[in-house]
């Protein structure tokens, strides 16, 4: 199964400013890889917390339309709050 995420690209990079994001409904995230730039991207939460519940999720290629542009990735890592049904972070790879 295919997964599509929307997402730009965040500009404003710290602990500041991912908190404000995180109360807005976002999930800040990286997108990374061998010999590609890092790249910050921040998505709705909407859009990850019903889809990570599936068990493919971690083993599939994801596409994230990042600004216009499709992105192949993988998931690398997920941050999550201790007891809230939260995502708080997401590592991406490239694909």
């Amino acid at each position: 199964m295919s997964y599509t995420i929307q997402a730009t690209t965040r500009t404003e990079i710290g602990k500041g400013s991912s908190r404000r994001l995180r109360r807005e409904g976002k999930v800040p995230g990286v997108i990374y890889g061998t010999g590609k730039t890092p790249v910050s991207i921040v998505f709705d939460h909407k859009d990850i917390i019903n889809v990570q519940a599936n068990d493919d999720f971690y083993t599939s290629e994801l596409t994230i339309v990042l600004d216009g542009k499709e992105v192949k990735v993988r998931a690398q890592a997920m941050q999550r709050h201790v007891f809230k049904p939260i995502i708080e972070h997401v590592d991406f790879v490239y694909a």
